[in-house]
């Protein structure tokens, strides 16, 4: 009798636990589905990244904002110098602009519901809200192109030696920008990424003038324009490319000194005002606080005495 209690114990808890796998970890429904094709659209969508999802949800509000050709092409510019060069870029930002706008004076008059403050004034500050979450896109694209271009601007003289050490050591232009851009991937990317792209464009069959030029456009530093035209100029007239680019490294190193130099003259007159308002006070404080502290001590006393 145990014998028997014992094997249809056994039974009914491997037979309990083989249901258990087979529902939760071996899922015959599925694996067949998988293996025959079907339902495949609704696994991958089930399987979708939130990340994929909120952009999804970006691009289709990007949809409803009406945009003039105009507006677009300034905008596609904006966002390629800021360094985002994908084909739903600009649905991404117009889709940002609108989630903004439409969530901020949301929290704007949630915020303001319970304050004291007049009809108009939460009016206006709903409106400032909407108009800040529309606008705020724009100032973000704005800032990050700004600092990209500094960032440019920082890696251009190590970039500009590493092509003037490639050239004279016996590489083409062409490979000189390959070996620079493969150089510079880590120490500084931006730059690493616009030689990378005009090897591209060379690869893809333009002329290198285009190729520059569009380097020139694409980033819109005033040095990789100055860069860009000294190339072309060499490439026209034939001249030495060796000589050229260490000449122009020669003159951005003269320019940068000074540039460093004007900074250092113009120092002395930024510091009035934190000297003025900062350091003669608490100076002031040092200096006098005594002494006045003594006068209304000791002076005080007697000039009321007398």
């Amino acid at each position: 009798m145990p014998l028997l209690l014992s094997i249809g114990v056994f039974l009914l808890v491997a037979g309990g636990m083989t249901l258990l796998a087979s529902r939760l970890w071996l899922r015959p429904r599925a694996v067949i589905e998988r293996i025959t094709g079907a339902d495949v659209a609704a696994a991958t969508q089930s399987q979708k990244h939130p990340s994929l999802a909120f952009r999804e949800l970006l691009a289709r509000l990007g949809n409803v904002l009406p945009a003039s050709p105009r507006d677009v092409t300034v905008m596609q510019q904006r966002l390629i110098r800021a360094g985002y060069r994908g084909p739903s870029a600009l649905k991404y930002l117009y889709g940002s602009k609108v989630l903004l706008a439409a969530l901020l004076p949301l929290f704007a008059a949630i915020a303001v519901a319970g304050s004291e403050r007049t009809a108009g004034n939460k009016a206006m500050l709903v409106a400032l809200s909407a108009a800040a979450g529309f606008f705020a896109p724009n100032e973000y694209v704005r800032r990050k192109a700004r600092r990209r271009q500094r960032q440019i601007r920082r890696g251009l003289p190590n970039a500009l030696d590493l092509l003037v050490v490639c050239v004279e050591s016996g590489l083409g232009l062409d490979q000189a920008i390959v070996q620079t851009a493969k150089e510079l991937e880590h120490a500084h990317p931006e730059i690493s990424e616009e030689l990378a792209l005009v090897n591209f464009e060379l690869r893809a069959g333009k002329r290198r003038v285009e190729a520059l030029r569009n380097l020139a456009d694409r980033t819109d530093v005033e040095e990789l324009r100055k860069l860009a035209a000294v190339l072309i100029q060499a490439d026209r007239f034939g001249t030495s490319i060796a000589q050229t680019l260490r000449s122009h490294s020669d003159f951005m190193r003269v320019q940068a000194r000074q540039q460093a130099e004007e900074k250092a003259a113009k120092l002395g007159v930024k510091l009035v005002f934190p000297i003025f308002f900062c350091i003669l006070p608490s100076l002031f404080v040092v200096t006098v606080g005594p002494i006045m502290v003594r006068v209304v001590r000791e002076l005080l006393p007697v000039i009321r005495e007398m």
